[in-house]
């Protein structure tokens, strides 16, 4: 049976991804514009789903283009005449990244009164976006974006940090292309899908602050540790020293249309329908996780062992879905990711069921520095292999799910709506 379980988790997984399919949503939405009126238009973005995004543009926009560039993550590939694709790093930015923003930042900066902007903007874009503001090199901003995603940072305060580092982020690429029209089509990969937050907002109306920015510093003891010029940066920006962010209201925003074209929610509602045409009770039960990895695993566990054994809250075979985006407080020095590391904190805590599978995945196809977009296991995973804790205090969740042949490899998939999360209970006999 848990073979069954198994690839029925991956076919529920599948369907999700198919929903998150970037060049759809682009091509849906910009069909349903007139763009005759302009006289240039540029496109420009960043984000793992860039490629995808840049070939539905230019699918629907063709010849009307003018000129254009989009950062991408390595190995992300599509035809395109007339847009580039610059590739660079993730989720660490690198030379060939802030190259290419400074490109993007000319692009923007040449469109006039009469041009349009188009702006494709999915996960993965801050990285993907580097444009440290003087005299913040590249190597204090990849040390600064280190030091929180170790900590255990969410990407609210990654991105609020990040914002005030940056010469394009926080509304601030808008801002460069003005008077010009701009219209942003994004591809939310963060909690509560705020417009702010997909990618740091390179055109959205900025709420977070310099004062906001050095206080999550202070918060993760992380104020010392960064490098001087980032501290000093933050602390010029509280006395005043230094323009903010657009905020919202700001007369310059009259101009741009921030549009979300795809989010977590379509994919797990199309997970959902695969789940129940596959013949499982089926609920969703949150969009929004966020939290310790290891707490939500533990939390996840507890439901599918209450359904095995109580078939609360729902009767077998039961499917329970949940999406969003925990985060690891590293401890060790071993090689995985938060879906990794999920399922991993899960196989204890299952250890025994029957016919109960828990699938953790990232639907952009990659999970922390791994070639696996995740993992997947069952009540017998921890007798294969009895060492579930050990590797979990490393934190090296790779390397126990490697040798199981139980990781989750989907190779890119040009999108990104954050993790899916599946636990089926089978029947229980």
């Amino acid at each position: 049976m848990s073979r069954l379980l198994r690839r029925q988790a991956l076919s529920i997984f599948r369907a999700a991804l198919a929903a998150a399919d970037p060049v759809d949503a682009v091509v849906r939405y910009l069909r349903g514009r007139d763009f005759s009126r302009f006289r240039h238009i540029y496109v420009i973005g960043a984000g793992k789903a860039g490629a995808s995004m840049a070939q539905a543009a230019e699918r629907v926009l063709g010849r009307q283009i003018t000129a254009g560039l989009v950062n991408v993550k390595y190995g992300s590939t599509a035809k395109l005449r007339r847009i580039e694709l610059n590739p660079c790093g993730h989720p660490l930015p690198d030379e060939p990244g802030v190259a290419g923003a400074e490109r993007i930042a000319e692009i923007a900066g040449q469109a006039g009164d009469g041009d349009l902007v188009v702006c494709l903007i999915s996960g993965g874009g801050s990285a993907l976006l580097p444009l440290p503001a003087a005299p913040i090199t590249l190597a204090e901003k990849q040390a600064t974006t280190g030091l929180l995603l170790a900590c255990g940072a969410n990407i609210h305060e990654i991105n609020a940090v990040r914002k005030h580092l940056s010469r394009i982020k926080g509304g601030q690429l808008a801002r460069l292309a003005a008077p010009a029209a701009v219209e942003s089509l994004l591809l939310s990969d963060v909690i509560g899908d705020d417009l702010d937050v997909i990618g740091s907002g390179p055109t959205a109306p900025d709420a977070s602050t310099f004062a906001g920015a050095l206080a999550i510093l202070e918060k993760f003891g992380l104020r010392e540790r960064v490098p001087a010029s980032v501290r000093e940066r933050l602390e010029q920006g509280v006395c005043g020293e230094l323009p903010e962010t657009p905020k919202p209201g700001d007369a310059m925003f009259r101009g741009v249309r921030n549009v979300l074209v795809g989010n977590s929610r379509l994919a797990l509602d199309a997970a959902a329908r695969r789940a129940r045409d596959l013949g499982f009770r089926t609920l969703v039960l949150s969009s929004v996780i966020q939290g310790e990895t290891r707490e939500i695993a533990r939390m996840h566990a507890a439901i599918a062992r209450e359904i095995a054994q109580s078939s609360q809250p729902v009767k077998p075979p039961a499917c329970i879905i949940t999406g969003g985006e925990t985060t690891v407080t590293l401890r060790g020095d071993g090689l995985g990711g938060r879906n990794q590391e999920f399922v991993l904190a899960a196989v204890p805590e299952i250890a025994g069921l029957r016919n109960v599978v828990v699938f953790s995945a990232g639907t952009d196809g990659t999970d922390g520095p791994t070639d696996a977009a995740g993992a997947i296991a069952d009540g017998d995973t921890l007798r294969r292999n009895p060492e579930a804790r050990p590797y979990l205090d490393r934190n090296d969740s790779y390397h126990y799910f490697q040798p199981l042949n139980d990781l989750v490899i989907t190779g890119p998939t040009d999108t990104n709506v954050m993790d899916v999360r599946i636990l089926l209970v089978g029947a229980q006999k």
